[in-house]
C-alpha cells in the first residue's frame, strides 16, 4: 500500500565529493530516482549541530514522500540511500554525511502508544547512549527539534500528531523564539 511518509534530511560532514547542501540535493535525486515519489520538499535551512558546538553546522530539509512499503521497509531504504553516501553509525549524535529520518507515516504510533511515551520521555542523559532496536513513529522528540519543525513547517504545517493532537505549525509555534531564529533559510546565510 502506498503512503506517504514525511522524513528530515540533514548533513553536516558532505562527502568526499559533495557539500553538505549538494549531498542533500543529491540524496533527493537518489530518492526520486527508486522507488519513492517526492511530494513536496521544504527550503534548505542552515542549523547549529546538535549538540550545539559538537560540530560544523548541518544543513537540513524535510521531505514529503510516498512509499509502496511498511514503515519499516521504508527505513531500510532510507538507511541504504545514507550507505551510499558514505553514512557510517558509529557514535550516537555524531556528525553525518547524510542524515534520513523517518519523522511519521500519516497518523501511525508504533509500535505502540506505550512506547512512543517511553522514548518521548527518556531523559537526555540516556538519549545520547541509547537507541531503540525498533521503529518509534511518530518520531519521539520531533516536538523539541528546531531543525525538524522549521523545515517541516514549509511541506506539513497542518500534518496532526498522532500523540500530542498538535499540528506541526503549533509544535514550531511552541519553541523558543531563539531557537527558531538559529534555523536560517540556505539563500540568507
Amino acid at each position: 500500500m502506498v503512503q506517504e511518509y514525511l522524513i528530515a534530511l540533514g548533513s553536516n560532514l558532505g562527502t568526499a565529493d559533495y557539500t553538505s547542501l549538494k549531498t542533500i540535493q543529491n540524496c533527493l535525486r537518489v530518492l526520486m530516482s527508486g522507488s519513492c515519489k517526492i511530494r513536496r520538499v521544504s527550503r534548505f535551512f542552515v542549523t547549529p549541530c546538535f549538540p550545539k558546538g559538537a560540530g560544523p553546522d548541518y544543513i537540513n530539509a524535510c521531505a514529503a514522500v510516498s512509499f509502496d512499503g511498511s514503515p519499516d521497509a521504508f527505513l531500510r531504504h532510507l538507511h541504504q540511500v545514507e550507505a551510499e553516501f558514505g553514512r557510517v553509525r558509529e557514535t550516537r549524535w555524531a556528525g553525518r554525511s547524510l542524515d534520513l529520518d523517518l519523522i511519521a507515516a500519516g497518523s501511525d504510533i508504533l509500535p505502540s502508544q506505550e512506547m512512543f511515551d517511553q522514548w518521548r520521555n527518556l531523559p537526555l542523559d540516556r538519549q545520547m547512549r541509547e537507541a531503540p532496536d525498533q521503529l518509534i513513529l511518530p518520531h519521539p522528540r520531533l516536538q523539541d527539534r528546531t531543525f525538524v519543525l522549521v523545515p517541516l513547517s514549509d511541506i506539513a504545517p497542518n500534518w496532526c500528531h498522532p500523540v500530542l493532537n498538535q499540528t506541526v505549525r503549533e509544535l514550531c509555534d511552541a519553541l523558543p523564539a531563539e531557537d527558531r531564529a538559529e534555523v536560517l533559510p540556505v539563500n540568507t546565510v
